[in-house]
């Protein structure tokens, strides 16, 4: 993983992408930082609360609006969990292997 040329592929794609909007980049960068945080391994495991808190969403139905337009987009994958003690699993996409594999 190649931190700097996925930001760099992932600006280039929200430029691109008139649909997205602050809310949405703001959820996209908190769940980078703990994809970071956990070495870029994948699925990570986050909660709703911890996502709002650190994105500064302060809506159930915008997080969630976020979410579904995110993995729909393909920047991430969500996979909810609807027990209330398991966190859910997210999968974030190498932007920069994937701009690799098109040239």
């Amino acid at each position: 993983m190649k931190p700097n040329k996925h930001l760099t592929t992932l600006f280039d794609r929200l430029i691109e992408d008139k649909n997205i909007h602050p809310t949405h980049i703001s959820l996209y960068f908190s769940l980078f930082q703990y994809w970071n945080i956990n070495c870029f391994q994948n699925p990570i495991s986050i909660t709703r609360e911890e996502m709002m808190l650190s994105s500064k969403i302060g809506s159930r139905a915008t997080y969630h609006k976020c979410m579904r337009e995110l993995n729909d987009k393909g920047y991430i994958k969500y996979m909810p969990t609807f027990n209330p003690f398991k966190g859910s699993s997210v999968l974030l996409f190498n932007f920069s292997e994937a701009e690799i594999m098109e040239q």
